[in-house]
Formats: structure tokens, C-alpha cells, sequence
């Protein structure tokens, strides 16, 4: 292993600098913060993988996994890699029908769970996924009176692994030396916003060549700390988490409960943070909502120096001169305001924070950066091991997506796709080649070009602007273009709304929209107005609401071509969901499901009814159905307040 190739050589290089002198990884249990070494994690991987071993696991096997971020997951992770496996990561909200193709299409033998609830998905299906040889788990907690053969504890898995350690004490190393870093590592299911889920095949180049990505673009350090929360179904934490730790060894730190993560944060307070676009836009309007209920003289603190700090920001990208005044305006509007308020968000040390998903707005980035949090925008898929571009260091624009990442190649097809090529981009889709070569484009030269499927296009500075996906760029009757995306990005600005979907196409000659309530935040707001409700539904249907959501309407389209604004919306009844099919795990909007769900409603907006009743089907977690019956308002947006 002179020349380290996987992420579990990689783990051993650590192992063998670090030893027992430095944490490796830490876990909030019981309200203390557990702290374990490079040679504690060393110990449970070794007897972890050993006791795969003794279960029957073979090299190359596939091993299924689903729960929330713990040190056991992590171990399990690189354990399953040490014997050349690939980790077939679920999210934890997925259902047992969800759970089931993946785990066939994957042909995973073995399946690591967290607790009482994923074991009894496990057991549900049972009959349905017959590869699976052993049900681990590592949480014990309501498992104690199962009486199920199929059922092992993560501890008597490793007891499993010290027996086979004594009868060969080299054999951990020996299969860790046998990898390759094009083994394939892990696959991860993409979306399916249009059919079923692909399995994408990465391998230990792809996830390391990505780690040393982010690290050229930002270096990290081995003493930073890594708050670990986002999904390990979702490639962004192996990429940004799990391979950084491996290729600089810094420090992966565990929230108690997904409950937890914000005052777990607030804690550690890491030099890094990602939070996808949906937690940026959510950590948006807790601030608004917060400074709103402020006492009188800190509100006028924020008043006095918020424009401060977006004169500050916009200077510093526009790359213009600061002057004596403004520099000292900004250090005290961090002494008395962004300081502390960073501090409560436990970002006082963050040296970049990152947002990917679904594109944030620029209104919520640039609000972001005027507090003082260098935030940049990430693009990439799953296929590309989440990493395409990159907002370089003191080259930010808060309409882009950033340049191409180091090592990484971007360019804008004829039909203004945005394609990608480098070390980071998959092998391919496992069992679906056909799809493989439609979306991997192979040149004469050997380079392999990812079809992201994203239309954009390469401004004048080499920034990538996307603009949506290529299949949901809508052309109006009237000729105008649109992006849904982006007038949705507009509108999740405002505190007071969570979902929205823009609508528009061919036929049409006007855009409206489907518009989710941020529930928390409208209801607070009401209270404090004294207006009385019971339910979403009842809040959602209120005037005073539609008046508040108009508001925010009127300002995005002062902002959009007069073809492109919105000109009649409806407050949905309930949330998009995701156990409904009407978004996806990672909460992208499946828009040809919820077109045709809610096709009576959209009707009744482009045919100028006033209000139109729904009797909606509400899919329950435990697999029971109920109905919900109201009549919901059309509201029409004044052309006054449309008028730029």
C-alpha cells in the first residue's frame, strides 16, 4: 500500500499517525460528548469487518444501510469497504416498498439498520428480500424480546470478528491491501423524480479524488470538526464528511438526535458547514422570525446594521474599495449584532459553509454572506460524487453556481445542457447500461462527459449560471421563457413559505403557482395579530394569509419579465410530501406527479374560478389513509402590485 488508493488505506494511514493521541470521532450520548480515538475506531472497524467475515460476507458483496449519522454507521461504512464492498446507503423516512427495489436491484446479502423502527421495515418485507443472510443492528432499545434468528447486534457481530481475529490476527490488513481504487465503494439511488430510482456505482477514486477536490478549493485541517447530520443516503455527506475525514483526518462529530443538530452545532461550532438549500432557507426565516420578536432595541440594531453588512458583502464580491468608514461600521455591526448572532447559530467559526440541492436564492445567499458567513454555492449529482463547481475564494456571484472545481471540466452542450467531465464523474449505473451510455458521453480522446440533464449556460467570468432542469424550462403561449426553479427559489425567501411549485407551459399564457405555508412561522405570525385557527388548513385558507402570501408574490414579480410573473396562486391544503410520491427523499419536487394530483386545482386557476373544493387522499406512516375535504381559495395578483 505505498500508494493509497481507498478509503480504508486511506483509515489506516490515519490509524498509524494518529493512534490513540487524537480524536477521531465524536458522539453526544446521554448529554456528554463521547470522544474516540484514530485506534478506538481502528479497533471497532477491524472487529466490525472480521464479524462480516464470519457471517458469510464475500469480497465485492453489497451491504445495505439506513439510519441517522452515528459512529457505529460510519464504522459499518468503512468496515464494508475494507472487504473490497459497496455500501448501498437508504434514507431513513423511506418506506418498506422504497426499501425493498433497492435492495434487490442492489443485490445487497447483508443489511446494517439502526434501530427498533428500521428493523421492523426489515421485518415487514421480510419474505421480500430473500438475499438478506443477516439483520444487523446497533441501537437495542425495544429489540430486547424480539426473537428472531435473523436479528444480530452490531457488539455481537464484532464479538464474531475477535474470534476470527485470533485464528488470523493479519487478515484485516490483508483484505484492506487487496483494494483498488477502482473498486466501487458505494451506490447511491438517485432521485427518481421521473421512474424508478438508478443505482450509481462510485468508486474509491471517485470519493477520494472528490475529497481532494474540496480540499484544493478549501483547504481543511486535521483539527476541524465536522458536524455529521446530512443523510448518508445522500452523497453529499460521504463526499464532504465521510472522505475528507479519511483524506485530512479531521474530526467527525455526531448530534445526539436529528433534534439535536442546531444546538449539537451551536456546541462544536465546526469551521465547516453544509446544509442544503432547504435548512439555508429554513435558517432564513428562523432569523427573520427571530429578530421580529426581538426586543425594540435590538431590532433597530438589526435595522441600522443589516444594510451595513450587504454594502460590506457586495463590495468585497464586487471586488470594490472599502473604505475607513464602512470597515469600521462593519466590526461594530459584528461586535453588537452578526457576532453574537453567528454565535448563537454556531457558525462563529465557520470558515466556508456550503448549500447544494436544490438552488438557493440569491436573495437568501446574499442575505447570508451581509452576517458575516462566507456561504458558497455547491453544484454536482450524485453521478459526479456531488462535486462540479465551486465558488472560488473571493470570486463569488450570487446568481452562479460557482466555476468548475478544480480537476474539473465544464462545458454547455448545443441544446444548453450543462455537461461535465473529471476524476470525480461515476463508473456508471449498476445493471443499466443502457442508461449509462445515455448519460455518459464517452469522446474520441477517452474523456467521459456526464449529460446532467440541467440547462445553464458559461458567463463572460467562466461562472455557471444554472437555470433548471432541462425537461422543466417551460416556454409560455406568449413566447416568454421561464425557469420554475428560479421564481421558486424567489419566493422561499420570505419566511412565511416553505413549498412552492411555479406552473406554465405552451398552452398557457400566464404562470401560476401552488404555494405550501411555512406553518410554524404563519401560525406564530397570526397569534401574534390575534387571529384565531385550528389547522393547516384553516390557517392556510385565512385572508389575512393570502393577503401576507400576496405580499411576498408582489415583490418576486417586481424582480421577473412581465410574461413571466405570477398571476393567480392557491394555498395548498397540506405539504408536498414525500411518502406520497410528491417529492423526492432529498425534497426535489416530482412535478409530473403533482401536476396530474393537483390538475383540478391548476385548472381552476387558468379558468378564473374564485375558489374550488378538494377532497384529498392523506397517505399516513403507518400506511393508513385519510381524506381531507375543504374548499380552497383562487387568489388573482392585483396588476398594481404586478406592475415592475
Amino acid at each position: 500500500m505505498s500508494t493509497l488508493e481507498t478509503l480504508p488505506q486511506y483509515f489506516l494511514r490515519n490509524v498509524k499517525k494518529y493512534g490513540a493521541d487524537k480524536v477521531a470521532v465524536r458522539q453526544k450520548e446521554f448529554g456528554i460528548w463521547q470522544e474516540f480515538t484514530w485506534q478506538d475506531s481502528y479497533e471497532n472497524v477491524k472487529n466490525f469487518t472480521l464479524g462480516m467475515i464470519a457471517l458469510g460476507m464475500q469480497r465485492g458483496d453489497h451491504v445495505c444501510t439506513i439510519g441517522d449519522n452515528d459512529k457505529e454507521y460510519l464504522w459499518g461504512y468503512i468496515s464494508i469497504q475494507a472487504l473490497g464492498g459497496a455500501a448501498v446507503g437508504m434514507y431513513t423516512d423511506a418506506i418498506p416498498k422504497e426499501m425493498e427495489y433497492i435492495i434487490n436491484h442492489s443485490d445487497s446479502v447483508l443489511a446494517l439498520a439502526q434501530d427498533q423502527e428500521q428493523c421492523d421495515k426489515f421485518l415487514e418485507m421480510r419474505d421480500q428480500v430473500p438475499n438478506i443472510k443477516k439483520l444487523i443492528y446497533w441501537e437495542d432499545q425495544g429489540l430486547w424480546n424480539y426473537d428472531e434468528d435473523w436479528l444480530i447486534s452490531f457488539e455481537e457481530v464484532q464479538e464474531l470478528g475477535r474470534e476470527l481475529a485470533k485464528k488470523e490476527p493479519n487478515r484485516f490488513e490483508e483484505e484492506i491491501a487487496k483494494g483498488s481504487g477502482e473498486d466501487i465503494c458505494a451506490l447511491y439511488y438517485t432521485s427518481g423524480t421521473t421512474g424508478l430510482p438508478k443505482g450509481v456505482m462510485l468508486t474509491h477514486n471517485n470519493l477520494m479524488k472528490s475529497a481532494s477536490i474540496y480540499h484544493e478549493a478549501d483547504p481543511r485541517k486535521d483539527t476541524d470538526n465536522h458536524v455529521s447530520f446530512a443523510p448518508m443516503g445522500w452523497i453529499a455527506e460521504p463526499a464532504i464528511g465521510v472522505a475528507p475525514h479519511m483524506y485530512v483526518g479531521m474530526i467527525m462529530n455526531f448530534p445526539e438526535e436529528p433534534e439535536t443538530v442546531r444546538q449539537n452545532i451551536r456546541e462544536i461550532a465546526p469551521e465547516m458547514i453544509f446544509y442544503n438549500s432547504r435548512l439555508w432557507d429554513d435558517l432564513v426565516s428562523t432569523i427573520q422570525v427571530r429578530i421580529n420578536d426581538s426586543t425594540w432595541l435590538n431590532r433597530k440594531l438589526y435595522e441600522m446594521f443589516l444594510p451595513v453588512g450587504y454594502q460590506y458583502a457586495d463590495k468585497t464580491l464586487n471586488k470594490e474599495s472599502i473604505g475607513p468608514g464602512l470597515n469600521f461600521m462593519n466590526w461594530l455591526g459584528n461586535l453588537l449584532v452578526f457576532g453574537p448572532l453567528r454565535n448563537q447559530l454556531g457558525l462563529s467559526k465557520v470558515r466556508s459553509a456550503y448549500t447544494a440541492g436544490a438552488v438557493l436564492s440569491p436573495d437568501a445567499i446574499r442575505f447570508i454572506r451581509a452576517l458575516g458567513i462566507n456561504l458558497k454555492q455547491l453544484y454536482g449529482s450524485t453521478e459526479t460524487t456531488a462535486t462540479a463547481t465551486i465558488h472560488p475564494t473571493g470570486d463569488i456571484k450570487f446568481a452562479s453556481i460557482g466555476k468548475a472545481s478544480p480537476q474539473m471540466k465544464v462545458r454547455i452542450s448545443d441544446e444548453g445542457e450543462i455537461q461535465i467531465c473529471g476524476p470525480s464523474v461515476m463508473k456508471g449505473y449498476y445493471k443499466n447500461p443502457e442508461a449509462t451510455a445515455k448519460d455518459i458521453l464517452v469522446e474520441e480522446d477517452g474523456s467521459r462527459w456526464f449529460c446532467s440533464g440541467d440547462a445553464g449556460y458559461i458567463d463572460e467570468d467562466n461562472h455557471v449560471i444554472f437555470q433548471d432542469r432541462v425537461k422543466n424550462m417551460l416556454r409560455l403561449a406568449n413566447g416568454e421563457v421561464f425557469s420554475p426553479q428560479f421564481i421558486e427559489g424567489r419566493l422561499k425567501f420570505s419566511p412565511y413559505i416553505r413549498d412552492v411549485m411555479a406552473i406554465g407551459g405552451e398552452t398557457r399564457d400566464h404562470v401560476t403557482a401552488l404555494v405550501i405555508i411555512n406553518f410554524e412561522n404563519v401560525g406564530h405570525w397570526a397569534e401574534k395579530r390575534g387571529i384565531g385557527y385550528t389547522t393547516f388548513v384553516d390557517l392556510s385558507q385565512k385572508p389575512e394569509v393570502y393577503d401576507l402570501i400576496q405580499t411576498a408574490v408582489s415583490e418576486v414579480n417586481k424582480t421577473l419579465p412581465k410574461g413571466a410573473r405570477i398571476s393567480r396562486y392557491v394555498n395548498l391544503h397540506k405539504e408536498f410530501d414525500a411518502d406520497e410520491a410528491e417529492m423526492t427523499r432529498s425534497r426535489k419536487l416530482k412535478r409530473n406527479v403533482l401536476a396530474d394530483k393537483y390538475g383540478d386545482i391548476i385548472e381552476a386557476m387558468y379558468g378564473g374560478d374564485d375558489e374550488i373544493q378538494v377532497r384529498a387522499v392523506v397517505s399516513y406512516q403507518d400506511g393508513s389513509e385519510g381524506f381531507v375535504e375543504t374548499n380552497l381559495r383562487i387568489m388573482s395578483v392585483a396588476e398594481t402590485a404586478v406592475a415592475a
